[in-house]
């Protein structure tokens, strides 16, 4: 069956007149009939559209061999990663089989709710952890960090835990401005000291988690200093002595403080495969999934009931426009399965705002073959074409069904070959994992 895959790609890949072709109108593939009563069909060459569709799979392919080389906040990602993968499975054994079991429960029956929450994925130490939990961990990751690299760790948390960007990025530029100066003017002591009760010191800099963890790594220490021409003190940042012989140093810090980024957990897509079964279209959601609290969650179940009485009042459209986007925000997150020609559903978690397209390459990369054409069918067997389109834009939160179909014109080419098919299009280690759906 793979080889003819491979010479159905060849074959196309000279043939197609290039990406971007809208896939074929979905029809239902003829029915196979008994070899004993069938006459032995010719193959047929593929179709245009489905040589059209195929060479976009292709395209797509190629491109995805490209890898970014590695930014320089990977680097540090990967070295805290490195220091804390022994301390991690020593402190977390047997963790990464508690990853496994969040997304393949070892029970037969999936238990309700259809997911136990919502989880992300840590990018320093790669445990999952839930969403409630994933800033603790961060802190204890980057805590544990700092007797490595207190420099990094530091950096780390100005940028990971001060959400207001726009101070984050004026107190970054402002440290890096007193770097700077030490680094350009050595000689100058008045560059080396920074009084803590400064107006900008204390507007810009002082306000930040992690700037003195900072100050302290890179090489300044707190001494309470006269002021000139008064009997009173002040605190200060005064450079050591011993940091004028590294210079570079600090212009090494000084660049890792502009070029840093926040630790971003990514969210974990918790994805599991299912047997075929008629409940695939019901769900049951953890408050996680819901920008509600639990009373507010109840309160709308009531408008929901009161609103069925008012459903024969008429509404403008610019009423209906603001209750669809007072809608749209009430989810974070959304729950999707896909349902293959066979019955296997495919499921997984993801932000509502996210774009369609990244549902397309969850699907593809649980096929053997990625590079089959196929579309997405929504609810009431409605395509789903614009991968630009975000979740809550399709109507696809908080959770739904989807199916898929195969290129029609391409299907009917490979049962032509009278090739022997795969039992499923998944890939053989997600099989092996399938789960009943309850």
């Amino acid at each position: 069956m793979r080889k003819f895959f491979q010479e159905i790609k060849a074959d196309l890949k000279f043939k197609s007149a290039g990406p971007g072709q809208k896939l074929s109108e979905p029809s239902r593939a003829p029915k196979e009939k008994p070899k004993a009563e069938a006459a032995p069909r010719p193959r047929q060459g593929p179709t245009d559209e489905a040589q059209m569709a195929a060479a976009a799979a292709l395209a797509r392919m190629e491109l995805k061999g490209k890898a970014k080389p590695p930014s320089s906040q990977e680097a540090i990602r990967n070295q805290v990663r490195k220091e804390l993968m022994a301390e991690a499975a020593a402190s977390e054994k047997g963790g990464s089989a508690d990853k496994e079991d969040l997304a393949f429960p070892d029970t037969e029956a999936a238990v309700r709710p259809s997911v136990s929450g919502v989880f992300f994925t840590c990018p320093l130490t790669g445990a999952v952890v839930r969403r409630d939990q994933k800033e603790k961990h961060i802190r204890e990751a980057i805590q544990l960090y700092s007797s490595t690299d207190p420099v990094a760790a530091s950096i780390l948390e100005i940028h990971t835990f001060n959400k207001d960007w726009e101070k984050v990025r004026l107190g970054v530029e402002t440290m890096a401005k007193y770097l700077d100066n030490i680094y350009l003017h050595p000689e100058e002591e008045k560059y080396r000291k920074i009084k803590l009760q400064n107006k900008v010191f204390q507007e810009r800099i002082s306000c930040l988690e992690g700037v003195h963890s900072f100050f302290q790594a890179v090489g300044f220490e707190t001494r309470t200093l006269p002021v000139p021409g008064q009997e009173t003190t002040e605190e200060y940042y005064v450079l050591k002595e011993e940091m004028l012989t590294r210079l570079e140093d600090l212009k090494d810090y000084k660049e890792q403080l502009l070029s840093s980024e926040p630790v971003r957990p990514q969210l974990d897509r918790q994805l599991c495969v299912f047997k075929p079964s008629p409940e695939a279209a019901r769900f049951e959601l953890p408050d996680d999934f819901f920008n509600l609290t639990a009373e507010e969650i109840k309160r709308e179940q009531r408008l929901r009931t009161e609103a069925v009485e008012k459903a024969s009042m008429l509404r403008t459209r610019a009423m209906r426009e603001k209750e669809e986007q007072r809608e749209m925000r009430k989810y974070n997150y959304t729950l999707l399965r896909v349902r293959f020609p066979d019955g296997y559903i495919l499921q997984g978690t993801f932000y509502a705002r996210e774009p369609v397209s990244v549902l397309y390459s969850f699907v593809r990369e649980a096929l053997r073959d990625d590079w089959l054409p196929f579309e997405l069918l929504g609810p009431g067997g409605l395509k789903v074409t614009d991968e630009n389109l975000a979740f809550n834009e399709c109507g696809l939160v908080p959770s739904a069904l989807l199916t898929l179909a195969w290129d029609a014109a391409l299907m009917s080419d490979i049962q032509a070959s009278g090739q022997e098919q795969p039992a499923s299009p998944l890939k053989p280690e997600l099989l092996s994992r399938v789960q009943t759906l309850s």
